[in-house]
């Protein structure tokens, strides 16, 4: 016998809503769990680049006998002025090639010191070097456009120390320093810390720039209690460790991340530490490569 009436089975519109609740509720709990995911390998892949960084610069060490300047203006009789140490590490970076170009834009410059006047240092200006930027950071490595001109950037800078004037860090301006001068210690000694480039991506190029005082500071090189002596809008400082925002151009003269709760640092032994903003006090001590003092590194 054939029914009369043919039952058709679906959902109503409650038992719709109420899925599509559910649904919504399993996305609100598998997004965070995600973005946590997503800002761990982030970060593990950030403090790999700075293992790799750290190795180059020892390599580089072990040839030259000495870290490369953190700037160059009158180092190497002022053969490669404003040049910064990134660019002096690509030959152990595995950038031989990249390295030649540097080599072979700074011979043929008839004035190297005017800095944008020579066509072939533009293409390098303007060259990602991937291992120099912090995947946290989807600005890095560029290029972007900067006054008409590209240029790519770094998120790892040298810790020159207390401040841009003191030079008693491991990298800063026309520096030559060797390992046995940390004597507080290589493992107790910063080396290269994060520090995402400036708002106006005026600052934190990785091939050549003049920083804040034409030293590299804020642009490559950085202390760990800097001073502002080139933004009149922003305090003049001292800076210390903390976080920072990408929109605000005064985060640029201090160290901090996109990581949650702190930032990357090479230490001079080679080792790669995430320091929370909570070690801010004990930074200064660990930027002097000399300065005598007894400190614990924070876990």
């Amino acid at each position: 016998m054939i029914p009369s009436r043919i039952l058709r089975a679906g959902m109503t519109l409650v038992e719709l809503v109420v899925v599509i609740a559910i649904i919504a509720i399993l996305i609100g709990l598998l997004l965070p769990a995600v973005q946590k995911v997503r800002a761990a390998a982030a970060r593990a892949k950030c403090q790999n680049n700075l293992k790799q960084i750290g190795l180059a610069l020892h390599n580089h060490h072990d040839t030259h006998d000495r870290f490369p300047p953190g700037l160059s203006v009158q180092a190497d009789r002022r053969r490669y002025p404003y040049l910064g140490w990134p660019a002096r590490t690509l030959p152990q970076l595995e950038q031989a090639p990249l390295w030649r170009a540097v080599e072979e834009a700074f011979a043929t410059d008839p004035a190297p010191f005017t800095f944008y006047g020579h066509a072939p240092h533009r293409p390098l200006l303007a060259m990602p070097v991937t291992i120099l930027a912090c995947p946290a950071d989807g600005r890095v490595p560029g290029p972007a456009t900067v006054g008409g001109v590209a240029v790519a950037f770094t998120s790892y800078l040298g810790v020159e120390g207390i401040d841009q004037f003191r030079k008693d860090g491991m990298l800063y301006l026309d520096s030559s320093v060797r390992l046995t001068q940390a004597t507080d210690g290589t493992s107790q000694t910063l080396l290269v810390g994060e520090r995402p480039p400036s708002a106006d991506f005026r600052l934190g190029w990785w091939y050549r720039g003049w920083g804040q005082s034409q030293d590299g500071s804020a642009e490559m090189l950085l202390g760990v209690s800097e001073l502002n002596t080139s933004r009149p809008s922003c305090p003049p400082g001292p800076y210390q460790f903390g976080p920072g925002r990408i929109d605000n151009l005064c985060d640029t003269f201090h160290f901090w991340s996109l990581h949650p709760g702190g930032a990357n640092f090479l230490f001079a032994d080679g080792s790669v530490r995430f320091l929370a903003y909570s070690a801010r006090d004990v930074l200064p001590a660990l930027a002097t490569r000399a300065g005598g003092e007894v400190v614990a590194v924070p876990d």
